[in-house]
């Protein structure tokens, strides 16, 4: 096998534009009798993060990735202005900036357009048993503990209301007190039903006032019962967690689980999953929720847009993160221009021989600044230069404030002041500003230290994969595709040396390449001496990869070159309307929709593909082997086209 050097570009379809609204982005709405209450709509905009950036793998586009990494919240374009998000884009980075350069396959190049519709990308969570998870069942274990379907109704709209504003210690009152009209044992039951069960941290009781009866709510232990769900309330026979499948369309993981906590009134660390997934596409995965029942999940399906809920069970364990086997892709490339007989050579490819194992464009950041480029200023203890990066002023269109925000520090280095300019304060600029007011300018490290770990480890880990990238060209580019002595391979955990008594052992997909760290082995060949002058280029001891911030030291890991996806199937399908959908999703396979029908002929030729891929891999790497085409933002916005998201 020979390896094929990126030396063109593949342009996509060039739209008017009049094709580049927004319009692809709305959200789409699962059902319209269920979906019609504006107030709905608002509540979950409302507990949506505004700004999101330096994804890890696992909330991007494929849904696959370091499954430990949570979201990482930084300054991001407008998308409400699409010739701003544009322009923002061309001071992006391309492939090529981050070590992107070769293929695996010989196969002439075509044209597709990719997430043309967020629903031309959907995934499916491969559990840790190894099967795909879908949804396919609605229903409701049947359970004798449930209360009555009537503790969604009994109580009124302002009740409900003084109720959540005590719940969260919104308002003065010790306790809330809901007179029993009707009074009856069974209505005063539902009531307390109602109160408990949708209300966690509030206990009731029953007093009678004047002859009539009186329920009183309040806080059982202090503003810890709101994330302790009330242990004697749980049946003993039932297990803690209540596991579901959730669908979501046009939200990321940490978004949908903000809206389900939001509409629950719990904490959103009750919630457990195996890995976070993108936001524009359409997702299906598993979760975990402590101590919340089936039919209080189930009854958010009347309520919320863009999401449903099902297949629950209860289970006496939490989802880890990292526990899922991998995802299943089904991806559309639409208005293609390559033959049947190019299709057939790219995804024969695909099967047959894989992928380069490159990390994708988003694991290094949408914006002007490069996430490795704070990555390696931390790695080098250089703190005014991370803050800069982070906080100085960027060309293209950002929102005002965040601009406002920028210029305040750029003129007077005051954090209060720059902090006055963000309304959104969880952004990391915002985050960084909070510490340097609280910790002040001498006292850097400790002031970055108030983002969390895992956000502040993602820009280290972003510089690793920089390094990884460029280090796989080269390896490429000296060796192509086959296995030499000097290779290094996996055994259990531990790296060996490929020599010449064992490399007929081994194939291409079995070599591993090493992030750089302490307590890694480099190859045995010139790609040793190539990691050292990388890293002495940027003034770091490939020797000495510890660090005297210990979170900051890394130990490194190995990485397989090629991956080999499993489960490929592909067809080319004909069809004449632009938004015609090409997928059919799990909803409308439970909602007993047909199958799409194609034409044998049409105005437009679209790939349908299906693969599955393990965890830290990026759909987008196997896309871009098919198509020979450079997949970063504003390669796509340069084009004039849909850009990826």
């Amino acid at each position: 096998m020979e390896s094929i050097e990126m030396t063109t570009i593949s342009l996509k379809r060039h739209l008017a534009s009049k094709d580049l609204t927004l319009d692809d982005a709305k959200k789409l709405k699962l059902s319209e009798n269920d979906f019609s209450d504006e107030s709905v709509t608002k509540l979950q905009e409302s507990v949506v993060q505004p700004q999101k950036v330096l994804e890890t793998e696992s909330v991007a586009e494929e849904g696959n990735g370091s499954e430990g990494e949570e979201e990482l919240l930084e300054g991001e374009p407008d998308e409400g202005d699409p010739e701003s998000f544009a322009d923002m884009m061309k001071h992006g980075l391309t492939e090529l900036d981050v070590g992107i350069t070769k293929f695996v396959s010989s196969h002439k190049g075509f044209s597709g357009i990719l997430k043309e519709r967020y629903s031309d990308f959907v995934v499916h969570e491969i559990g840790k048993d190894g099967k795909i998870i879908y949804l396919n069942d609605l229903s409701v274990p049947a359970d004798d503990e449930d209360p009555s379907e009537d503790i969604y109704s009994v109580l009124s709209d302002d009740e409900k209301k003084r109720l959540e504003d005590l719940q969260l210690y919104k308002n003065k009152e010790s306790n809330v007190v809901i007179e029993v009209v009707d009074d009856s044992k069974e209505k005063r039951t539902i009531i307390h039903q109602a109160v408990k069960g949708l209300y966690p941290g509030l206990e009731t009781k029953t007093e009678d006032r004047d002859g009539k009866k009186y329920i009183i709510a309040y806080h059982a232990a202090g503003k810890k019962a709101l994330s302790n769900p009330r242990k004697h309330s749980w049946p003993k026979s039932r297990g803690s967690f209540c596991h579901f499948v959730l669908y979501k369309e046009n939200k990321d993981t940490m978004d949908a689980i903000n809206v389900l906590s939001k509409f629950l009134r719990v904490k959103p660390n009750i919630f457990s999953y195996m890995g976070t997934k993108d936001k524009r596409a359409i997702t299906v995965q598993a979760i975990a929720v402590l101590k919340i029942t089936a039919q209080r999940l189930a009854h958010l399906n009347k309520c919320l847009m863009n999401f449903r809920l099902g297949n629950f069970t209860y289970q006496k364990n939490p989802l880890k993160l990292g526990e899922l086997q991998g995802n299943h892709f089904t991806v559309v490339l639409r208005n293609i221009t390559g033959t049947d007989e190019q299709v057939e050579q790219a995804m024969t490819s695909l099967r047959d021989i894989g992928f380069i194992n490159y990390y994708g464009m988003q694991r290094f950041g949408t914006t002007a600044v490069p996430t490795y480029q704070v990555g390696r200023a931390i790695l080098q203890s250089n703190w005014n230069e991370m803050i800069d990066l982070i906080l100085k002023p960027r060309p293209g269109a950002e929102k005002g404030y965040l601009v406002e925000c920028r210029e305040e520090w750029a003129k007077t280095k005051d954090p209060d002041a720059a902090l006055r300019k963000l309304p959104v304060k969880r952004c990391v600029e915002g985050q960084l500003l909070r510490g340097l007011s609280k910790y002040g300018l001498k006292n850097i490290v400790t002031a970055f230290g108030i983002i969390p770990r895992n956000n502040r480890l993602m820009y280290i880990h972003s510089y690793q994969s920089y390094v990884w990238n460029n280090m796989v060209s080269r390896r490429i580019e000296e060796y192509g595709l086959k296995v030499v002595p000097g290779d290094l391979v996996l055994k259990g955990a531990t790296a060996i040396v490929i020599d010449e008594s064992n490399i007929h052992n081994y194939t291409i997909h079995d070599v591993v390449m090493p992030l750089p760290g302490f307590d890694v082995i480099y190859p045995k060949h010139k790609l040793a001496a190539a990691y050292e002058e990388m890293l002495a280029v940027d003034k770091l001891d490939i020797k000495n990869m510890r660090h005297r911030v210990k979170d900051y030291s890394l130990a490194g890991a190995y990485r397989k070159l090629l991956i080999h996806p499993q489960d490929v199937s592909w067809e080319v399908v004909a069809y004449d309307e632009t938004k015609i959908p090409l997928v059919r999703t799990d909803i409308e396979m439970l909602e007993g929709k047909p199958l799409p029908v194609f034409n044998t002929e049409g105005k437009y030729r679209a790939l349908k593909m299906e693969f599955s891929l393990p965890p830290s891999t990026y759909a987008t790497m196997a896309i871009r082997e098919v198509l020979k085409m450079d997949t970063s933002i504003k390669n796509q916005t340069q084009l004039n086209t849909v850009w990826l998201r």
